[in-house]
This record gives C-alpha cells, sequence and structure tokens, in this order.
C-alpha cells in the first residue's frame, strides 16, 4: 500500500519514509565514511533518485532493505569516484617537485624534469626502470619485485643506485 502510494507521486508518503529512515541510512552511510556530510549527501541522492525513479520502482523485498542496498552502492560509488580521482590527481601532478604553477615554477620543473629524463637515460635500463615503477607510478618495493621477479633487496639496490646517481648528476642544479 505505501509503496503503491509512492509509486503514484505521493509526496506526503515519500515524505514520511524520509523522516522515518533518513537518521538511520546516514548513520548506515558513516559506517562507509566517517564524514558526516559525505555520508547526508549520499542518503539524499539516494532519495532524489528514488523520487525520480518512483513511478518504475520495483522492490521485492522490505523498504528498509532497499533503501539500505541502495545507500550502500551509492558509498561504494562514492569510494570508486574518489579513488579514481585521486589516482588521476596522483597521476598527474606526482612528478611534480611544486604545485604552485608560476611561470618561474614550470620553467624550473620543466627543466629539471629533463635533466631527470636525460640522467635516467645514462642508467642501466633495470636500474631505471625499477626507479620509474617507484617514483612514477607509485609502486612498492615488494609490488616491483613481485611484477619483476626478483628480490626487495634488489629493488632496494637498485633505487638506491639511481638516487646516488641522480644526486651526483643535478647537484649542480639543485644547489
Amino acid at each position: 500500500m505505501l509503496l503503491s502510494k509512492l509509486r503514484e507521486g505521493d509526496k506526503s508518503v515519500f515524505s514520511a519514509i524520509f523522516k522515518f529512515y533518513y537518521e538511520d541510512l546516514v548513520m548506515f552511510a558513516r559506517t562507509y565514511f566517517n564524514e558526516i556530510e559525505t555520508a547526508e549527501e549520499i542518503v539524499q541522492d539516494t532519495f532524489v533518485k528514488i523520487w525520480e525513479e518512483h513511478k518504475s520502482l520495483k522492490i521485492n523485498v522490505s523498504l528498509k532493505s532497499f533503501l539500505l542496498k541502495s545507500v550502500q552502492n551509492k558509498c561504494i560509488d562514492t569510494f570508486r569516484r574518489r579513488k579514481v580521482k585521486q589516482n588521476y590527481i596522483n597521476n598527474t601532478t606526482g612528478s611534480y617537485v611544486s604545485y604552485d604553477y608560476s611561470t618561474d615554477n614550470y620553467i624550473f620543473n620543466s627543466e629539471l624534469e629533463s635533466l631527470i629524463k636525460t640522467a635516467l637515460d645514462k642508467l642501466s635500463p633495470e636500474i631505471s626502470y625499477v626507479f620509474l615503477m617507484n617514483r612514477y607510478e607509485g609502486l612498492k618495493y615488494g609490488e616491483i619485485a613481485k611484477k619483476l621477479n626478483i628480490s626487495v633487496r634488489t629493488v632496494e639496490a637498485r633505487i638506491g643506485k639511481a638516487l646516488c646517481f641522480l644526486r651526483e648528476e643535478l647537484k649542480d642544479y639543485l644547489h
């Protein structure tokens, strides 16, 4: 009866459902995100979607189960979007020393990137590849070792050699 009135677009039923379940759903969303604003936004978005689709709602479980599952799915989607966004930010800005985009800093970063690339080209492919995997792709030593089928100690040694070489090659530029 309640769901049929909701499907018919009864705003008072929708409002009653919202008021009855809102706080519990926010508390549930906070188990995924310990940020009250994010939890509230997720629950509100869930209710907006329910209202937008009220005419075609198909609920085969209890209303509470449906709402909890809807909020859970929205939490997972939000988490994934944040992760994709963070990965994008890391991949596009991770190689810069400074995030100040003044002209001087841009030129400095461009020159430095070029010098680093030139220096890395002078290293053996094994050493430069391991260094790039760690510093530019963000892989941990264990991940690199597993991917290349070498020991973690070998990864440490190669990155150490790369860092020593870069310090020496760039000493005039950085001081």
